[in-house]
């Protein structure tokens, strides 16, 4: 099968919604489907409001209708709710074609702390958004629960994976701190609630992982944490490594891909019990969940590192691709005429 992913999040950006369409698309090679992304790649642009280091496309509907056509993909997924997402929604609907959706980022929560924007009136945009497509993905149960409690339909639970070889247990040799070392990797922004994690006093060190628009504030407001700045691949396997505890203090992740990487790395998880942590630590053992973060961080230094790298064996790009295809065949199947309609 041929798909074209539409996307508003790709390169330069490092977010979960570029790597998990990376990962799974390269896996999923292997289960004889071919990925083309319709990107922002191509198109000018202009900063996001109240986010500029994120750039959105200037989507003009007849080029985006001319990447399509020139494709010649089998189905259309539309990944994002951007610029991108809304000209390539257009084009299925004016032609009455059978498209999927995912929701990978909690946007009204997000737009809420940045400009105090009622939830309500994001989440309806979203509910139009994804109101015509054939199936709706989303990462979790939780997720799909909390979806089709709001109003949305056909959500269906795709789930993310983990790169096992680059994010293993290895010496811990690459952070020379006072132990025990509590890590937090992500992007560094006011919806990542690093302030739950930054005001605990705890022993040892924390040390955080990742730039975004909070990074100088927090940096001056908390001295005491060490902000290693933005790190990937071997460098940032190895930081995983060389920690005790996985701090994960975000309540608005929709998964947390970081979640798993750390638990690769033989490290436990310390966090809130929300969407993300629930589904991705659960009963498991890898980790304590709680709504005392500061009681979970040092509940979670006894956990055998062994525990936390047998839970995330679980979770494998290839079954993330298995599950995304299975979801758009079924669709396809089941919903031939349950097509988008024009505007």
């Amino acid at each position: 099968m041929r798909i074209l992913v539409a996307t508003d999040a790709w390169r330069p950006q490092v977010n979960g919604v570029v790597h998990t369409l990376e990962r799974m698309s390269a896996a999923a090679r292997e289960l004889k489907a071919e990925f083309i992304f319709l990107t922002p790649q191509g198109f000018a642009s202009l900063p996001m409001p109240t986010y500029p280091d994120i750039r959105l496309a200037l989507a003009w509907p007849w080029e985006v209708a001319r990447r399509i056509d020139a494709a010649g993909a089998d189905h259309i997924h539309i990944a994002t709710e951007g610029p991108i997402g809304w000209a390539a929604r257009r084009y299925c609907r004016k032609r009455g074609k059978l498209f999927t959706t995912s929701y990978h980022t909690r946007f009204p929560e997000y737009i809420a702390a940045r400009t105090r924007l009622p939830e309500v009136f994001t989440y309806a945009a979203l509910r139009r958004f994804h109101a015509p497509a054939a199936a709706t993905l989303a990462p979790t149960t939780s997720i799909k629960n909390e979806l089709t409690q709001r109003g949305f339909d056909r959500v269906k639970v795709w789930t993310r994976g983990v790169d096992h070889a680059l994010y293993r247990p290895r010496p811990a040799d690459a952070v020379d701190l006072p132990r025990p070392i509590f890590l937090c990797v992500g992007r560094v922004a006011v919806e990542k609630n690093l302030e739950a994690l930054l005001e605990l006093k705890l022993p040892g060190s924390v040390v955080i992982v990742g730039d975004g628009p909070a990074r100088a504030t927090l940096e001056r407001r908390y001295p005491h944490a060490h902000f290693l700045g933005a790190l990937y691949g071997e460098a940032l396997a190895r930081i995983y490594a060389s920690a005790d505890v996985f701090a994960f203090p975000s309540k608005t992740d929709t998964f947390g891909i970081v979640l798993i990487e750390a638990l690769a790395s033989g490290l436990p998880v310390a966090a809130f019990p929300v969407s993300g942590p629930l589904d991705v630590i659960g009963e498991s053992g890898a980790g304590v969940l709680s709504h005392d973060l500061g009681a979970a961080c040092l509940a979670a230094l006894e956990i055998p590192r062994e525990r936390a790298r047998e839970h995330s064996l679980r979770f494998t790009w290839r079954e993330s691709a298995r599950q995304f295809l299975q979801h758009i065949e079924a669709s396809r199947a089941a919903s031939g005429a349950r097509v988008g309609q024009p505007a």
